[in-house]
């Protein structure tokens, strides 16, 4: 049923797979995802999918383990729970604003706000605590708002992601939203996300291995050797879309937040690993 849907998109007419999905639920998304990269990977156990491309190609997989001793995002990390600890001027510290104190909830992000009736991811949430103690928010791709969400995520390492859609039509909107986004093609090169992460995932563009929609989101925040330092996701989905020559949106824009809602929904029940590398 999944490689029906996929053959459609591949087809260009991606704009349809609402309706080519009319009546399926976001768990049978999700199984049908599941089910999809087993049978294209069956030699990839479910957990490793965490892993992007390093869980595909073995060369890569050595060459990315080296590199965990001593990782090139280690320091951000500290600098991010010196931050996250840190008292703003009001005395009030990040942990204020989330449950648990903010320790071990990097799996429950993004998750839909039934009162504001929207997607909140976690830099969102981080900037949201800010401005209500007072601070001015921080940029969203990088820097200081990269390493305080790489640390929260290192509070949840290896803790199953548990996103929910709520039984609200706004929230299932929001679903379908990120889905049709991530099954559209843009830009000047007509692809999809889709396109690379679905249809081709373990090939080779220039010198990058595709890696597989599943699980994609429970690296993130991520050093990348192009960057030199720690993106976000919606840094990486801006990047995606110059790479297809369209043109990328804000990050925590309303489309990114609900595409990330929906690409963090087909990783439930995977670990968080972030903070990672890649290339």
């Amino acid at each position: 049923m999944l490689k029906a849907k996929i053959i459609l998109v591949a087809m260009g007419v991606a704009l349809l797979a609402p309706q080519v999905l009319a009546g399926a639920t976001p768990e049978e998304d999700r199984k049908e995802t599941v089910e999809y990269f087993k049978q294209m990977f069956p030699e990839v156990p479910l957990k490793d999918f965490v892993n992007g491309q390093y869980a595909l190609n073995e060369d890569r997989r050595a060459q990315w383990q080296s590199l965990q001793d001593f990782p090139p995002y280690e320091f951000a990390v500290a600098e991010g729970k010196e931050m996250f600890e840190a008292p703003f001027a009001n005395g009030k510290t990040y942990g204020s604003c989330f449950e648990n104190g903010g320790i071990g909830v990097r799996q429950n992000y993004p998750y839909f706000d039934e009162g504001t009736k929207q997607v909140i991811t976690l830099e969102l949430a981080i900037n949201q605590c800010r401005e209500a103690n007072g601070e001015k928010p921080l940029k969203y791709k990088k820097g200081d708002i990269a390493s305080i969400s790489a640390y929260m995520a290192t509070t949840s390492e290896g803790e199953a992601f548990d996103i929910k859609v709520p039984d609200d039509p706004k929230a299932l909107a929001a679903y379908e939203d990120g889905k049709q986004f991530y099954y559209s093609r843009r830009g000047q090169l007509n692809f999809s996300c889709a396109s690379c992460h679905v249809q081709n995932p373990g090939k080779w563009i220039r010198a990058d291995l595709l890696s597989p929609t599943l699980g994609q989101p429970s690296s993130f925040p991520v050093h990348r050797s192009k960057w030199g330092e720690l993106g976000t996701l919606h840094r990486r989905f801006a990047g995606c879309n110059k790479n297809v020559r369209a043109e990328p949106l804000p990050a925590q824009s309303e489309e990114y937040r609900n595409l990330e809602y929906f690409l963090t929904y087909m990783s439930n029940g995977l670990p968080v690993v972030g903070p990672s590398t890649r290339p």
